[in-house]
């Protein structure tokens, strides 16, 4: 292909065609224009000469058919429908219009400029060339891509093209070249306003025809005819992608200034600054910054996702449209996330010259369902009027099981879609494992209310909805021994890169190719602490052992188990994935005010526990233990591993044996809670304002009873500490009385605090989620001799008609509600696109 530099035209042919065309009209400013698309036969003349003059004549019509071939010229581009283009630019006096010209230049199907005006801008003895010299500079200096001629026509020069915005009309105008297209313009126009005191439209307004190379953007071959691809002026995503190129993100560097030299960011490769935006909630961080990796959640703006490849893969090879729009769409949801986006308030942002912006508004669609789809956008507990998805996205009807997080989720997210949800809950509450208790002054949690790592994560997006803040947990822990006496940081730094030394030789053992052979984690633990030892020939204090105690049992409150059933090799398998970063949060008010606004408008059936499932027709029919029963096109599973391990549901045909060898290979992790209201705040003045403290155990057997205690009101007045058995203790607590478990708490905290009164509590609770008949858990962990995939096979639907979801089946995300509520929006998404 030749480039803009190639000047094949001579100058006195250039001059001598449009002196012949003069006297044609140019066609500017005409709302109906054929594309060229059609075309237009010219008769010749078939009167017979007389015979005396048949030679001379025949010499003269050759010469006439000659000249009017030179009045024309194609466009040179293979495949363009334009068989007489149309210069748009006009700005050489020697414009050839629509007629003749040396070369047309093309940029698509409908926009061309000619060789004149080529010459105008690109010839430096030209008035247009400062101009063009000027666009270069900046270009350059912004961007990445060629500064060429065409890049500044399309740029610069190609007219706006603007939709009507009356429902009945919809039909797209070309603005006059003098008009710039702004966001506020594009909301607002009408065919026949003023505009900067210019009618752009006749007289008829509406009633005129839309221009006939409108059609042709919507043919599947006008976009592989595009020379150069769009890049938007003012996207509202420059704010948050100042560090990029623009052209390598979609936007255009005569329009997207970039703040930080790409000289800088070479210069500092470990750089990955997010960009401060007035007015964004710090959490909102959904593009990855150069050089920044390894953050749940969060999108490379300049490359496709692989599903994102899957779903467009007409983009494969320029993804430059796809960017644009989805890097738009994505700033503009997380700009304001409390209301629906629609594709009428992304579309305004699309400025962008010529008729590209026609195709990109069409295609916007697409990309706008399927990023709802997905769950990338309109989510959260947003409630809407109209469905968000077109009628081939939803399912007729789809019945859900179990109102925990999950189950809210989907059904949340498929009646937005528009599609017939029932939710089927066995207690007589909705939430699941998450469970609010306000008996003691202050919200406790007698399920989940940490948040761990807000950046990106779903439950900061439904705060931020709501208006509901989180408390930030401070990173101060202070280790107390029983005896009242602060443990030195520096013993408990050291003991603590001691224990992770261990999980890191753990580690290398598990990356051994030649030890196929798993061992439970404790037992791997202790057999490298053994070694170290020996081979070192260190010997660690009684204290250090006890503050190494203290950090194994942080380990089994994250496994939810004792170390000796979880499995050395897969105990931190979602770790291979990225996590989500940022502030651990409390939150104050709980879970369950975030699942009930989920709830709201769900037609949600409590005290129906489900006993069978029977996918052995078309229909899935459900049937619970009082002998009621539903039919659906699918059935969502979202019940605990727990239940489907004692196979509290039937199923018929029974699950693939795939399925129940995943069930039985992840483990059932208990932890149970003790919370403790105070007539006053006794351990204020040894603990500082920080909002936990930890418990040294006194000997290895104690491991895990109340190893830590959290301040759930640490900047107010109420007195309220909440404390966490885990491993062997959850064990040793389980046929106390919840008094006895409230006796041995008060003496863990009277040996804490010997020099304050330990008084006795006014209220307190002790959780029994092992004994818990719907729950009979806490999370999920891997067992020895299981694997992470476990967690994919879990999640995989049955014969497209029955889906699981659950934090069992989110490989990335176990053990926490927010990834129960995303695997939720997971399954949502696959049963829209089934």
């Amino acid at each position: 292909m030749l480039s803009d530099a190639d000047y094949s035209g001579n100058g006195s042919g250039a001059r001598r065609a449009r002196k012949r065309s003069s006297g044609e009209s140019s066609g500017d400013g005409q709302t109906l224009r054929s594309s060229g698309r059609q075309s237009t036969t010219r008769v010749k003349r078939s009167n017979n000469p007389p015979p005396g003059q048949s030679k001379r004549k025949a010499t003269e019509t050759e010469e006439e058919d000659e000249q009017a071939e030179k009045k024309y010229r194609k466009c040179e581009k293979a495949g363009c429908s334009a068989i007489y283009p149309v210069c748009f630019a006009s700005a050489s006096d020697r414009c050839a219009k629509n007629g003749y010209t040396s070369r047309w230049y093309h940029l698509s199907c409908g926009e061309h400029f000619c060789n004149e005006c080529f010459d105008h801008y690109y010839r430096s003895h030209k008035d247009g060339y400062e101009t063009f010299a000027s666009w270069r500079k900046v270009w350059t200096s912004n961007g990445k891509s060629e500064p060429s001629l065409k890049a500044f026509m399309a740029d610069q020069q190609l007219p706006f093209w603007v939709q009507c915005t009356k429902p009945d009309c919809r039909k797209w105008r070309q603005l006059t070249k003098e008009i710039q297209l702004t966001a506020s313009l594009a909301a607002a126009y009408r065919c026949g306003m003023k505009v900067n005191n210019v009618k752009i439209e006749g007289p008829d307004q509406c009633s005129q025809p839309e221009d006939l190379r409108v059609a042709e953007v919507s043919e599947s071959w006008w976009h592989s005819m595009l020379i150069l691809p769009p890049l938007l002026k003012e996207s509202l995503a420059g704010a948050f992608l100042s560090a990029y190129y623009p052209d390598c993100v979609g936007m255009s560097p005569s329009g997207s200034p970039c703040n930080v030299s790409m000289t800088e960011l070479r210069a500092e490769p470990c750089r990955a600054v997010q960009p401060q935006i007035p007015g964004l909630c710090p959490y909102f961080q959904p593009f990855y910054q150069p050089n920044e990796c390894g953050k749940a959640l969060c999108v490379r703006p300049d490359m496709m996702e692989l599903d994102e490849l899957y779903e467009f893969p007409e983009f494969s090879r320029d993804p430059t449209m796809y960017l644009a729009l989805r890097n738009l769409i994505l700033a503009s949801w997380h700009k304001n996330c409390k209301e629906v986006l629609t594709a009428e308030k992304c579309a305004q942002h699309i400025i962008v010259r010529g008729l590209v912006r026609v195709c990109c508004v069409q295609e916007l669609d697409r990309v706008l369902h399927f990023m709802t789809r997905k769950g990338l956008i309109n989510t959260g507990v947003l409630a809407v009027k109209q469905p968000l998805l077109p009628e081939r996205y939803r399912s007729k009807k789809v019945i859900v099981i179990g109102a925990g997080a999950a189950g809210l989720a989907a059904a949340r997210q498929l009646q937005n879609f528009g599609t017939q949800v029932v939710l089927l809950e066995a207690r007589d509450r909705i939430g699941g494992r998450v469970w609010d208790d306000g008996s003691l002054g202050v919200t406790v949690g007698r399920g989940a209310q940490i948040v761990n790592g807000c950046v990106n994560n779903p439950i900061a997006l439904m705060c931020e909805q709501m208006g509901i803040r989180m408390h930030k947990l401070g990173e101060r822990c202070d280790l107390f021994q029983e005896g009242g006496r602060a443990t030195d940081p520096a013993i408990d730094k050291r003991m603590d890169f001691h224990f992770n030394a261990i999980l890191d030789v753990v580690s290398d053992w598990r990356n051994d190719k030649s030890q196929s052979q798993d061992s439970p984690l404790g037992e791997k633990v202790q057999e490298i602490k053994k070694n170290f030892l020996q081979e070192s020939g260190m010997q660690f204090s009684d204290l250090e052992e006890k503050v190494l105690q203290f950090h194994l049992s942080n380990l089994e409150f994250a496994c939810g188990s004792t170390l000796d059933q979880v499995s050395a090799r897969f105990w931190d398998h979602n770790e291979f994935f990225a996590q989500f970063s940022g502030d651990h949060t409390l939150l104050t008010k709980g879970y369950s005010v975030l699942l009930h606004k989920l709830a709201e408008g769900l037609d949600i059936r409590t005290n129906c526990p489900v006993q069978a499932i029977d996918y052995s027709a078309d229909a899935v029919k459900v049937t619970s233990s009082n002998g009621s029963q539903w039919t659906a096109q699918k059935v969502l599973v979202t019940v605990p591993l727990t239940l489907l391990q004692k196979n509290a549901i039937r199923f018929n045909p029974p699950l693939p044996e795939r399925k129940l060898k995943a069930i039985h290979s992840l483990g059932a992790g208990i932890i149970e809670k003790i919370a403790l209201q105070f007539p006053n705040r006794f351990w204020d003045s040894k603990i500082q304002g920080a909002d936990y403290f930890g418990h040294i155990p006194p000997c290895p057997e104690k491991r895990g009873m109340f190893s830590v205690f959290y301040d759930l009101d640490p900047q107010g007045k109420q007195a309220v500490l909440m404390s966490i058995m885990s491993g062997d203790a959850v064990s040793a607590v389980g046929d106390l009385e919840d008094s006895e478990v409230v006796d041995e708490c008060l003496k863990v905290l009277q040996e804490l605090f010997t020099d304050q009164e330990v008084p006795d509590p006014l209220n307190y609770f002790v959780t029994r989620w092992s004994k818990d008949v719907w729950a009979q858990m806490s999370y999920s962990f891997v067992k020895t001799g299981g694997s992470g995939e476990a967690y994919d096979i879990l999640a995989e639907d049955v014969q497209g008609k029955v889906f699981f979801a659950g934090e069992a089946t989110n490989r990335h995300f176990p053990q926490t509600v927010t990834g129960a509520y995303l695997s939720g929006v997971r399954e949502a998404s696959k049963m829209a696109a089934v």
